[in-house]
């Protein structure tokens, strides 16, 4: 199987590649062509050609073509879902959920292309007998910021990879792609390009509007490539900054906005262990456990205040775990990373073991650990690092001054959460600002696995939780990430764009001179 450039196939290189059944290690019968450095130009190239018409299509086309994503993936059958499967070692249940995710992810896009609100659109009217200076003609809307490189993420093959959020906040922003398929899934890759394809061929797009290419080593050009203007990447922190640091040496400076390393805590406050810990107990392991861990908002570090609720909690969950079957993980790379980080728990001499059988073979086995609250209060890393898999760590803190001076020792994070009865808002009430300082979603009663793709949501969070903290990569906010603003001043209504005109043919919500209006201007 080789690239995609430009509408067409490409398979210049000689270095064949094959991705393997998650399960059982055995190679799949399809091979993939790594891209050339000259295939990586090409796909490159071929996106920056195709920016100037794809972004100054109509708001509505691109609405068509999102569309018509969303219904390609939705029409690809049951041998697909079996791919996934095997790729990544995920249940079909599972697999059919994310992929009815990355559709609806598709669709609120084209809904919020045809709201129109994204465009941003300011007008400031011109004031010519305004003292002591008149004020020009002002007018700002925001438009694409260019080709987008979306690095597939390995723990969601559909809903953050070749179709998934980065991709369709990008091509609703009318940024063309490149995509580097992740290397764990490229057969899943392989099929859901062919079905954007598709649809970029039935709406009549710009052929270069997608492009794709696999392989490692091939990131590294194409985040240097002069005409990529922004990167879209969810992984480990140590690539996203790699990403990071690339982007920022390049002659042209560029945006990477990356998703890295969150361990999402989970506050447990007294009343609510008081009045209900067993069934606490139960709903953290499952959202510990759920996917085999392999949620970058999977719950890795429990605080809670000593006492003896607290303790029959730690006990309760100390049982949870332990009956919470091994699963297989994603592949054999993030099975190491696990092993590693356990290992990591087991050495350290704040940490004690509390729950979980040892590792063997290609299954990863919950686990459950306790450390002691100094290595919160000291900045210790070991207790800021994502574990990525069926792991938390409990700490146990003696008081609400040491619970206030832990949080304030935490990193950013994707999310941060209270499980608490109406005794406990009151009480800690001073700990929403501290925790809204650490994290970009704050959840009440709920457990943080499980993101709503909606207006609403943020899934982002201060570094190292994301690499920018003013975006989201999740939710129709996503698409700020893909825009900037330009200004026209002075300018005659006929050269204006379409947001700006003094009709308002596009019928949007504009800021009128300060106010928030629909009515065409008069000429």
């Amino acid at each position: 199987m080789s690239n995609f450039i430009a509408g067409r196939r490409s398979g210049a290189g000689s270095i064949h590649l094959q991705s393997v059944d998650a399960s059982t290690g055995e190679a799949l019968p399809q091979t993939f062509l790594q891209a050339t450095p000259e295939e990586v130009d090409a796909a490159a190239r071929a996106a920056a050609a195709a920016f100037p018409g794809y972004s100054a299509l109509p708001p509505a086309r691109r609405a068509e073509f999102l569309d018509a994503i969303a219904n390609q993936l939705d029409a690809l059958g049951a041998d697909f879902i079996a791919t996934v499967c095997r790729e990544t070692a995920l249940p079909a249940a599972r697999i059919q959920g994310e992929r009815a995710r990355t559709s609806a992810q598709m669709r609120l896009f084209a809904q919020v292309l045809r709201r129109g609100d994204f465009l941003g659109a300011r007008i400031d009217r011109a004031l010519p007998q305004r003292q002591p200076l008149p004020r020009p003609d002002l007018r700002q809307y925001k438009v694409g910021v260019g080709p987008v490189a979306v690095f597939g993420a390995s723990n969601f093959p559909l809903a953050f990879s070749t179709a998934g959020g980065d991709s369709a906040a990008a091509l609703a922003a009318g940024c063309p792609l490149v995509v580097k398929a992740h290397s764990g899934h490229m057969a899943t890759a392989e099929q859901v390009g062919e079905a954007i394809v598709r649809a970029a061929a039935a709406t009549g797009m710009p052929a270069g509007v997608f492009n794709m290419i696999y392989g490692a080593g091939v990131g590294e050009p194409l985040v240097r490539h002069p005409a990529i203007q922004a990167v879209g990447f969810t992984g480990s922190l140590k690539g996203g900054r790699a990403l990071c640091d690339l982007a920022a040496a390049r002659p042209q400076p560029i945006p990477v906005f990356a998703e890295m390393s969150s361990i999402n805590p989970v506050l447990v406050l007294p009343a609510a262990l008081h009045q209900r810990g067993q069934a606490i107990a139960a709903e953290l392991a499952d959202s510990v456990v759920l996917g085999c861990g392999q949620f970058c908002t999977n719950p890795g570090l429990v605080i809670g205040i000593a006492s003896p609720d607290f303790s029959l909690f730690r006990a309760q969950l100390i049982a949870e775990i332990g009956q919470r079957p091994a699963q297989t993980m994603l592949n054999a790379g993030t099975l190491r990373s696990y092993e590693a980080g356990l290992a990591r728990l087991h050495a350290h001499p704040a940490v004690r073991h509390l729950a979980g059988q040892a590792q063997q073979g290609r299954q990863a086995h919950p686990q459950l650990f306790q450390a002691e609250a100094r290595l919160l209060l000291d900045g210790d890393a070991l207790l800021q690092e994502e574990g990525f898999g069926p792991t938390t760590v409990l700490v146990e803190v003696a008081d609400e001054d040491e619970l206030q001076a832990a949080l304030e020792g935490l990193h950013g994070q994707l999310s941060a959460t209270l499980i608490a009865a109406p005794a406990d808002l009151e009480r800690f009430a001073a700990l929403v600002p501290l925790l809204q300082r650490k994290a970009g979603r704050l959840l009440l009663n709920g457990y943080p696995t499980g993101v709503e793709v909606c207006d609403a949501m943020v899934h982002g969070g201060p570094y190292p939780a994301t690499s920018d903290a003013r975006g989201t990569s999740v939710g129709s906010l996503a698409i700020e990430r893909f825009l900037r603003p330009v200004c026209y001043q002075n300018y005659p209504d006929a050269l204006l764009p379409e947001a700006l005109k003094n009709a308002n043919p596009l019928a949007i919500a504009r800021l009128v001179d300060g106010q928030m209006t629909r009515a065409p201007l008069a000429d």
